[in-house]
């Protein structure tokens, strides 16, 4: 069988002075599909892990390090960057380090889900020298931008006109770890550990780490909090209002513990008060912070003399151990504010 004859060349490739010339566009054939492009939507409501005691066992669940800090999801578009924060605010200009990296990253358009955070000298994410970073317990009331944050990147939601929200999550992993094939920066891949989880959970907790994550592999990325992604902690650690302090009689112009309420139905409840994680220094500028939030008017009633109430404008980070019967917290320490624009973290007691 003899092969066809092969065409002669076009003018364009054996003269490069001929005229461009296009052929009439043919109609698209009925039976070909229609790879349409996805628009990248301007915000996605984040997927939460839902609290568990022990990890869940099987194939179907990959697992990995909880960080400590703020959760962010980098749009990286054709016009630019942005950083966007569990609530919804526009922080690209608090993250330069990963604007920049996200930038680098370019001209590929995606999503990337992740946590920014700050490590220690052991490499493990202390959502303390994060605040520091963005100056939250100093004067300069948290709008300071974080120079040495890093977001370990998770998920991947977008990609180049394609919207990944309805693969497994095995597939948006496979995507992201192609996208992110470096491992330093300030934009890296969160690894999944092939280890048994409950010794995996040990391991983290004698690390000191928060926790570990569990994430099943066959779902969607799916808004909320459904139980397809799980948190096993080592130690208890959430947000809470603050609304109201007691001064010290110790160290003048300082407090020396802070009143604290859960989110409850349309107000708040009281949950106890903490003495313990702040130094000196933290102690009088919370002091100074809160005294400009005084009311008389309080959201909760709070048992006690000589306390101060104020309004709850600002959300304290807490590790504790466990609630009482009553409803307090038990053993727990300050770990550090939260940005006021980030109201949305303070938890929910339930009804």
């Amino acid at each position: 069988m003899t092969k066809r004859p092969r065409k002669p060349p076009t003018p364009l490739l054996i003269d490069e002075n001929a005229p461009l010339q296009s052929r009439p566009v043919k109609r698209r054939d009925p039976k070909q599909p229609h790879l349409p492009f996805d628009p990248m939507p301007d915000r996605v409501e984040p997927c939460l892990a839902l609290l568990k005691s022990k990890p869940p066992q099987g194939d179907e669940w990959s697992y990995e390090i909880k960080w400590d800090g703020y959760r962010l999801a980098v749009h990286i578009e054709p016009t630019g960057v942005r950083i966007i924060t569990r609530g919804g605010h526009d922080w690209t200009h608090r993250f330069p380090a990963i604007a920049d990296a996200a930038k680098a990253l370019g001209p590929t358009t995606m999503i990337l889900d992740g946590e920014a955070v700050v490590l220690d000298e052991q490499g493990r994410s202390d959502f303390g020298l994060l605040q520091n970073s963005l100056g939250a317990s100093g004067k300069a009331g948290g709008k300071l931008p974080s120079r040495n944050s890093i977001l370990y990147a998770f998920d991947l939601l977008y990609l180049d006109g394609h919207d990944l929200r309805g693969l497994e999550y095995a597939a948006r992993r496979h995507l992201l770890e192609d996208a992110l094939d470096e491992q330093t920066g300030a934009i890296r891949i969160s690894e999944e550990l092939e280890a048994d989880p409950d010794d995996f959970l040990a391991h983290a907790c004698r690390l000191g780490l928060e926790g570990i994550i569990a994430k099943h592999r066959d779902r969607p990325y799916r808004s909320g909090r459904t139980g397809d992604w799980l948190k096993i902690k080592c130690i208890q650690s959430d947000s809470f209002a603050i609304i109201g302090y007691e001064p010290s009689t110790a160290l003048p112009g300082a407090i020396a513990s802070l009143l604290l309420g859960g989110r409850y139905r349309d107000g708040y409840k009281y949950v106890g008060s903490v003495g313990t994680g702040f130094k000196h220094d933290v102690a009088r500028s919370l002091k100074k912070q809160l005294d400009k939030l005084k009311t008389k008017l309080p959201p909760v009633r709070v048992p006690g003399k000589n306390l101060v109430l104020t309004a709850p404008a600002l959300v304290a980070e807490i590790e504790y151990r466990a609630w009482t019967n009553d409803g307090k917290l038990r053993h727990p320490s300050f770990k550090g504010l939260r940005d006021p624009e980030d109201l949305s973290e303070t938890f929910r007691l339930p009804d």
